[in-house]
C-alpha cells in the first residue's frame, strides 16, 4: 500500500509539472531605482509569447492622418501603445506583471528639433512598471531609429512575456 501511495504522488507529479515550475527571476539594475531590469531569468515550465510590435492609435483625428498630430507627442503614444499591448496580452490571459522583454524604438519629435523626448516615454512607460501595483520590471532596450512603418508613428514597441506552462 505505502508502495501505491508514493507511486500514485509521482505519477501526479510528473503529469502536472506546472504546478512545480519555479517563478521567473527578475534581476534589479544594482544601486539603482531605474524601472528596467538588469536581466530576467525564465526557468523551464515556462512557455514565451512573442508580441509583435504595436504602435498608437489616432489620438486627433482632425490632424493630417499620418503626422505625428494625428497620433501625440511621445508621450501619449507610449500611453496609447502599452494600452494596446495590455489589451493584447489581456486577451492571451496574460497581463503587463508577465512581461520579461521589452524594445521600444523611438523617432526623434520633429517638435523638437528630432530629439529623443525619452522623458515622455518614460513618464507613461512608469504607469505600467515598477508601480505598487505591479512591480515587475522587463530587461528592456530602447533605441532611437529613423522611422517607423507609419510615418506619424514616434513610438513603437514589441514586448515577450512569460507563461507558466499549463496556463490559458
Amino acid at each position: 500500500m505505502k508502495h501505491l501511495s508514493c507511486s500514485i504522488i509521482l505519477a501526479a507529479a510528473s503529469v502536472v509539472p506546472s504546478a512545480f515550475a519555479a517563478d521567473v527571476i527578475r534581476h534589479k539594475l544594482p544601486d539603482s531605482d531605474f524601472p528596467i531590469a538588469q536581466a530576467v531569468e525564465v526557468p523551464s515550465g515556462h512557455s514565451l509569447v512573442f508580441v509583435s510590435g504595436a504602435g498608437p492609435d489616432v489620438a486627433d483625428a482632425s490632424a493630417p492622418k499620418e503626422s505625428p498630430a494625428a497620433y501625440g507627442d511621445t508621450k501619449t503614444q507610449t500611453a496609447s501603445t502599452l494600452k494596446k499591448i495590455e489589451a493584447t496580452l489581456k486577451s492571451m490571459g496574460l497581463g503587463m506583471k508577465d512581461v520579461v522583454k521589452m524594445q521600444v524604438f523611438l523617432v526623434g519629435d520633429p517638435s523638437k528639433g528630432g530629439n529623443l523626448d525619452f522623458a515622455g516615454m518614460m513618464e507613461s512607460y512608469r504607469r505600467y512598471f515598477g508601480t505598487a501595483e505591479q512591480p515587475n520590471l522587463p530587461a528592456r532596450s530602447a533605441m532611437k531609429v529613423a522611422g517607423l512603418a507609419n510615418p506619424g508613428w514616434l513610438v513603437e514597441i514589441e514586448v515577450t512575456a512569460a507563461r507558466k506552462s499549463g496556463g490559458p
